[in-house]
């Protein structure tokens, strides 16, 4: 299989889309640091039900630099293909640049995020349902072809039958 050298629209896309998420979490989260009660968003501190938080602190921790700094860092490797050692040490899929096997793990972890979240609060928002689509969208577009084929290694002993890649 070659490997694509040139970004093709879906490439953009998916680094739109972390760009995205990455912002979004950004902020929320950065509100969340910043008033941990919820004001600050309109959130009221009784929303909070798990007896883990006492307040919105440690969720805006987690939103802010899981999915809001992480996804910008990932967004990054996936524009230049930097290298990572740790990146790498937890790329699953070797034969690929550890930024596009990072792009499947943050989609799971917005729904995976999200889906807690709606339990927690015991509510489902519109909001929510647009998080979910963001992030099996980002799945998604992860997942094709012309995308997994441009973070596709040049060489890889790596890969599924251990042959060369043509590059």
């Amino acid at each position: 299989m070659a490997v694509a050298a040139k970004r093709t629209f879906a490439g953009w896309l998916l680094i739109v889309l972390q760009a995205l998420l990455g912002v979004g979490a950004v902020a929320g989260g950065s509100f969340l640091v910043i008033d941990p009660s919820g004001g600050m968003m309109g959130m009221p501190s009784d929303m909070m039900k798990v007896t883990l938080f006492p307040d919105y602190l440690i969720p805006g921790i987690i939103l802010l630099l899981g999915l809001g700094v992480f996804p910008l860092i990932v967004m990054s490797a996936l524009i230049n293909k930097w290298d990572w050692g740790l990146g790498e040490k937890l790329n699953v899929f070797k034969h690929l640049h550890w930024s596009w096997t990072f792009s499947l793990y943050i989609g799971f972890m917005l729904i995976i995020w999200i889906t807690v979240q709606a339990y927690i609060l015991e509510v489902m928002a519109i909001i929510h349902v647009v998080y979910i689509a963001l992030g099996l969208a980002i799945q998604v577009v992860t997942l094709l072809p012309s995308v997994s084929s441009y973070y596709m290694r040049a060489t890889s002993d790596s890969n599924r039958g251990g042959e060369r890649i043509a590059s």
